[in-house]
């Protein structure tokens, strides 16, 4: 009897010692997954922050040129050479033939 004790203990002391192996498993899976947790919630905080101020240059930039819209200016916008510059078109809709027509 003694030897079925005997196993019965090291089997036990076996189980239970590979019960707390997992254990000390989870316990360090946990923590890794808590640190990366709080990694990403870390960078949208950092993403939240730069996207409130590009919303508030657009916000800036919209009601800028709502105010041109409203103030009737119509000078072209956009930069010469940028691909965003806008040529004015002559009064007269035909591209200028019409002055050319009366200098020749």
């Amino acid at each position: 009897m003694e030897e079925d004790n005997s196993f019965f203990e090291k089997e036990r002391d076996r189980l239970t010692a590979e019960i707390t192996s997992g254990f000390e498993e989870l316990l360090s899976s946990s923590n890794n997954l808590n640190r990366k947790l709080e990694e990403v919630l870390g960078m949208t905080r950092e993403y939240e922050t730069i996207a409130a101020l590009w919303q508030s240059f657009h916000e800036l930039m919209r009601s800028h040129h709502d105010e041109d819209d409203a103030s009737g200016e119509a000078e072209p916008h956009g930069l010469p050479g940028t691909g965003g510059h806008v040529l004015a078109a002559s009064k007269s809709g035909n591209g200028g033939a019409e002055q050319r027509q009366q200098e020749s």
